[in-house]
């Protein structure tokens, strides 16, 4: 069975020249492979956070990323010997092949999830304890923001949003997940 750690807990603060956010970033183990789940961009709480874990980027086999915002995918290239994984392809030294909804050599799946952006995808993983979605922004919250699930709640980036769609996608998500770990944001127990 595969093991999630969250490694570093997502924020987002806006500040009035823009923001200061970065992704949650999340290890999963499945199968003897490890990957890292949307690697953000703040390079020394990543480096710091993998140094606890006793791993190295070397260590990494994929790269998982939810959607293409800088504040969820910059540092992906920061791990030498990891195929990257988004919602259709896995990109590896030159190479793109399709995936299958599944990431290579392990149980766990990629489901589409539109709505903050058409391309996002969130990672379906089955452990001991329940089933986890690691669900990038299909939900996540401000700083200080209470964190109250709402499936209509509007997104921040409107620019890129389909609310319907966003909706869809959260009521995916909540029927699959016993826990979910949102872009920004405490991971969260679904009530069922």
């Amino acid at each position: 069975m595969a093991e999630v750690k969250v490694l570093i807990e997502g924020y987002a603060k806006e500040t009035k020249d823009g923001w200061t956010s970065n992704s949650t970033v999340t290890l999963v183990k499945s199968n003897g492979k490890n990957i890292i789940v949307d690697p953000g961009f703040n390079r020394s709480k990543l480096l710091n956070s993998l140094k606890k874990e006793n791993l190295e980027t070397k260590d990494i086999d994929y790269v998982f990323l939810t959607h293409d915002h800088p504040d969820h995918v910059l540092l992906a290239g920061l791990f030498e010997n990891a195929k990257v994984i988004d919602e259709l392809y896995v990109y590896y030294d030159g190479t793109i092949a399709k995936h299958g909804g599944v990431i290579p050599g392990t149980d766990l799946k990629v489901i589409r999830t539109p709505g903050h952006m058409e391309e996002h995808c969130s990672l379906v993983v089955p452990t001991q304890q329940g089933t986890y979605v690691v669900a990038g922004d299909v939900f996540w919250w401000l700083e200080n923001e209470k964190q109250e699930v709402n499936i209509n709640k509007p997104d921040n980036d409107p620019e890129h949003m389909n609310l319907q769609k966003l909706v869809a996608s959260r009521k995916k998500v909540l029927e699959i997940a016993d826990y979910i770990i949102p872009g920004h944001g405490k991971m969260f127990k679904v009530k069922k």
